[in-house]
C-alpha cells in the first residue's frame, strides 16, 4: 500500500514536503503525530490525524504519536486567539493513560513487529532540560524572523481583538521543532504529520533537523475538516463529541455520525473509515440512486461506532435509533440503560404524574387526559384508541379503560405514551 497515494485518494493531504514519498517507498519509515492532552479523552477532532497514523501502519511503517505533556503546559497558539490553562503533571499523565487506550483501538502497540505503535510524552526530555541549555543548543539555530514569518504567529499578532502573544506562547513553535529533532535523533523519525494548521511549526522542525545535523526530514499535512455549511466539525449544541462513553454515549456518538448531511457523508467516510475505493464507489452510487436509505450515513456511523466503541454497543445505538423511527418492541425499550433512554427521548413532550397513584392503578383513559394532557379530551383519547392509535411502552393499548399501574414503569419511574406513529410522550413517575 502506497501510503501517500491512500491519503490522496481520501482527500486527507492539503501539503506535502519534496522527497516525503520517495523516503517512503525507499524504506520502513517512523512517523509522528503531536496529540494535545488537556483532556483525558480524544474527540473527534482528533479523529484525522488518528486515522493517518492507522494507514500509516497499514501501509507498513511506524506510527508514532506523541502526547505533548511540556507542550500542553504552554499551549499552542495556532488558530487560537486566548491562551489555554496550563496543566499540572499528574493531570496530564492521567491523560496520558487514558488517550492510549483509546488509540490501541486504532493502532497495534503491543505486536513486537518493526512497525509496532510508539506513544511518547515530551515532558520526558522537557522536564529536565534546562533553560539555558535550551536556548543555546536549540535557539541559536533558529532566528526570530523566521518565526515571525509563520502564519500562525501573523494571524495572533495582527488579529483586532489581539492582546499580543506572551514568550511562553511564542516559545511554542520552538518547542515542537525540538521534539521532531529529539524523535530525529532517538526513533529515526523522519516524517511529522497533522492538521494544517500545524505546517508552519512542522516545517520549523524540518529546517531545525537540517540545520543542526544536515539530516533530511519530512512533512505531511491534511485538511482541516469542516462541515458543507462551512461550520466547524465536531461541534454540536452539546460542545465536542468525545471518544469516551462517559462526555459521549456510544448513541449520541452513532446518531452524529447518521445525522450528517449526504455531502459530508461522502467526504467523511473516506477519512474515517479504512473502507478501500472500490467499496466506497459503490456505496456512493447506492446513495445516488436511493438517497432516502442513507446507505452512506448508515455505513459511516456503523464503521466508527464500531472502531471507537464496540459492535455491541453499535447494534443497541441501532436498537435505540429504531424506538423513534422503527418497529422497536416493548423488550428493546425496557434494555435501554436510563441514560440512553433518555437521550433517546430528549425533547418529547414531558408530563409529571403521581407514583402513588399508579400503585393503585390509573384508567389508561385518565391518565392521558386529567393526568397527563397527552390527549385534550377523553373522547378523542377512546377514539384513537378504538382504531388501535395508542401505544404504552411500544405496546397497543387494547382497551382506552385499561388500569396502567406501577407494573408498567420503565426503571422504576418513566412511561412512553404514544398517540399514531410519530408523537411521543414521556410520563414521569414521582
Amino acid at each position: 500500500m502506497n501510503f501517500v497515494e491512500e491519503l490522496r485518494w481520501r482527500g486527507m493531504i492539503q501539503e506535502i514536503m519534496p522527497g516525503t514519498e520517495d523516503q517512503l517507498q525507499k524504506e520502513l519509515t517512523s512517523g509522528y503525530v503531536g496529540i494535545d492532552p488537556t483532556a483525558d479523552s480524544l474527540h473527534i477532532g482528533h479523529l484525522v490525524s488518528v486515522m493517518m497514523l492507522k494507514h500509516f501502519q497499514r501501509a507498513g511503517h511506524r506510527p508514532i504519536a506523541l502526547v505533548g505533556g511540556a507542550t500542553g503546559m504552554i499551549g499552542d497558539p495556532s488558530m487560537k486567539s486566548a491562551e489555554r490553562n496550563l496543566l499540572d503533571e499528574a493531570t496530564l499523565r492521567h491523560n496520558q493513560e487514558s488517550i492510549k487506550k483509546q488509540l490501541a483501538k486504532f493502532l497495534d502497540f503491543e505486536s513486537g513487529k518493526p512497525n509496532a505503535a510508539l506513544l511518547v510524552n515530551n515532558y520526558d526530555w522537557m522536564k529536565d532540560y534546562s533553560f539555558l541549555n535550551f536556548i543555546r543548543d536549540i535557539g541559536k539555530h533558529i532566528t526570530v524572523n523566521y518565526m515571525m514569518a509563520k502564519d500562525s504567529v501573523k494571524k495572533r499578532l495582527s488579529g483586532e481583538a489581539s492582546e499580543g502573544m506572551s514568550f511562553t506562547e511564542f516559545s511554542y513553535q520552538l518547542m515542537q521543532a525540538y521534539d521532531y529533532l529529539h524523535l530525529y535523533e532517538t526513533t529515526g523519525c523522519r516524517i511529522q504529520m497533522g492538521g494544517s494548521d500545524q505546517w508552519g511549526n512542522i516545517t520549523t522542525g524540518t529546517e531545525l533537523i537540517r540545520r543542526k545535523t544536515a539530516g533530511e526530514a519530512f512533512a505531511l499535512v491534511c485538511p482541516l475538516i469542516t462541515k458543507a455549511d462551512g461550520t466547524k466539525f465536531g461541534k454540536t449544541e452539546a460542545g465536542n463529541v468525545w471518544l469516551d462513553r462517559k462526555y459521549t454515549s456510544p448513541y449520541k456518538f452513532y446518531q452524529f455520525w447518521l445525522n450528517v448531511s449526504d455531502e459530508d457523508a461522502g467526504k467523511y467516510i473516506k477519512i474515517f473509515t479504512a473502507l478501500d475505493k472500490e467499496e466506497l464507489e459503490a456505496l456512493a452510487a447506492e446513495q445516488k440512486v436511493a438517497p432516502h436509505l442513507r446507505p452512506l450515513q448508515k455505513r459511516l456511523a456503523k464503521e466508527v461506532t464500531v472502531m471507537v466503541h464496540s459492535a455491541e454497543d453499535y447494534e443497541q445505538a441501532v436498537e435505540a435509533s429504531n424506538i423513534l423511527f422503527g418497529n422497536a418492541t416493548a423488550n428493546a425499550l425496557k434494555k435501554l440503560d436510563e441514560e440512553t433512554f433518555l437521550q433517546v427521548f430528549e425533547g418529547v413532550p414531558a408530563f409529571d404524574i403521581s407514583k402513588d397513584e399508579l400503585r393503585t392503578g390509573i384508567k389508561a383513559v385518565d391518565l392521558l387526559t386529567e393526568k397527563a394532557a397527552v390527549f385534550p379530551s377523553k373522547g378523542e383519547m377512546r377514539k384513537t384508541a378504538q382504531a388501535g392509535g395508542v401505544m404504552i411502552n411500544k405496546e397497543k393499548l387494547e382497551n382506552f379503560d385499561d388500569v396502567i399501574d406501577i407494573s408498567r414503569l420503565i426503571a422504576g419511574k418513566y412511561i412512553i405514551a404514544q398517540k399514531g406513529k410519530k408523537n411521543y410522550f414521556l410520563l414521569i413517575a414521582k
